[in-house]
């Protein structure tokens, strides 16, 4: 057996910009528990790309885990080892999958009040609502429009948009809730902020993973988005955030807090700006990391999350009350 493999690192379809492949040599590493550990400690070494920003010692974690790794370990065991040592990355991006569990950190929601409440959700919308594809729609009772996008896998066409524009076009403003969107196909953010420019505008930059080292990746390119041919919104925009908006999502509101029409309101949102790439280990498991960083048109990093223009919080009083304290706020500041 060759001394080298060919390990596929394929691009991730959650964020679904491009459907690729790249070919790298990897160290063949023994299908054991040592084994294992390596293989996985070297792929996240050689391809991950936030040691620097996150000011992690990918050395020393390799220091402090190998040692727990031993050849009378169950599955069970290694796999809590091997999703202990990515967990502290503290990424959403970086998973472990098998077919019994999957290793992640979600602690850029976990650890932060949601800001949501679905009972509060569905009495707002009541049953008088439309949906057009993953869009929920309606006019609320001051004229202002109101969508809620809940996942950018959620698909949308032209046609859906064209409808909820025209449908909502009469409106004072625009309340787009992106609360809870954990992400999707990054082609979907594309398509719904062409409706909100009017000419080709740059909305950030993004690097990819050019060699082995921390350090090592190509210049900024710029991220770019077209006006849609379709019907495209030309009054004011509210955005609503919180924790769990992250990856697609996350670059979403990247692209609208860059344009003069919108307000973003609510909480941080929870980061992911790592395109994520797969890999997989000697005995199968796969693993996921993110290998190219996304940064906003100031040229920083969003993997942390995106600050709103204004934070607001879904106050315990307003709860009780039914009233949606973020939701409410975005009415008070349309004109």
């Amino acid at each position: 057996m060759s001394a080298k493999k060919k390990i596929y690192i394929a691009l991730s379809v959650l964020l679904g910009v491009f459907l690729c492949a790249s070919c790298v040599d990897e160290e063949e590493f023994k299908n054991n528990n040592q084994g294992n550990f390596e293989a996985l400690w070297k792929i996240m070494d050689e391809h991950y790309c936030f040691f620097r920003e996150k000011n992690i010692d990918w050395n020393a974690i390799h220091d402090k885990y190998a040692k727990q790794v031993n050849g009378n370990m169950n599955r069970d065991q290694l796999f809590e080892v091997l999703a202990n040592m990515i967990g502290e990355l503290r990424d959403g991006h970086v998973n472990l999958y098998t077919s019994f569990d999957m290793g992640r950190n979600w602690s850029w929601h976990e650890d932060f009040p949601s800001n949501f409440s679905d009972s509060l959700f569905n009495q707002y919308m009541g049953n008088d609502y439309k949906i057009a594809a993953g869009l929920k729609y309606k006019t609320l009772d001051d004229n202002i429009g109101y969508v809620y996008y809940g996942s950018f896998s959620s698909a949308i066409g032209d046609g859906n948009l064209d409808e909820v524009m025209m449908e909502l076009a009469p409106t004072r403003a625009l309340i787009l809730d992106l609360r809870n969107n954990t992400g999707g196909n990054l082609t979907y953010a594309e398509k719904l902020a062409a409706r909100f420019v009017n000419e080709e505008t740059l909305v950030g930059y993004m690097q990819h993973k050019t060699g082995r080292g921390h350090d090592d990746f190509s210049a900024l390119e710029e991220q770019r988005i077209k006006p849609s041919k379709g019907v495209r919104w030309q009054k004011k925009v509210i955005v609503l955030t919180n924790r769990s908006v992250y990856s697609a999502a996350n670059e979403f509101v990247k692209y609208m807090k860059s344009l003069p029409q919108v307000t973003i309101v609510g909480d941080n949102t929870g980061g992911g700006a790592g395109l994520p790439f797969s890999s997989e280990l000697p005995n199968g498991w796969g693993v996921r990391f993110s290998a190219c960083p996304m940064y906003d048109v100031n040229k920083q990093s969003t993997e942390s999350g995106i600050a709103p223009h204004h934070a607001v919080s879904l106050s315990q009083e307003d709860l009780l009350k039914g009233r949606d304290t973020i939701i409410e706020f975005a009415r008070s500041i349309v004109p």
